[in-house]
């Protein structure tokens, strides 16, 4: 299991993915906000998201975990 996690300070602008989402590696799982900047966030490796971590609006930290990927789960 791995956490996609912000690569800066933002604002959390759209989550795309959803918890039981099949996600390849290099998907857009999210969306953050800086200086009026779109930042995706991008899944490392294929798997299914267990775990939405962050909501829409929020301010997340540089290195937050924002979504949980389990590279183990079966379709």
């Amino acid at each position: 299991m791995f956490a996609a996690r912000a690569e800066i300070v933002a604002n959390v602008w759209k989550i795309v993915a959803r918890e039981g989402d099949q996600v390849g590696a290099g998907d857009v799982l999210a969306i953050l906000e800086t200086m009026k900047m779109e930042i995706p966030v991008y899944a490392e490796a294929s798997g299914f998201v267990s775990k939405i971590l962050v909501e829409v609006g929020q301010i997340v930290q540089e290195g937050d975990p924002l979504i949980e990927i389990d590279e183990t789960a079966s379709a």
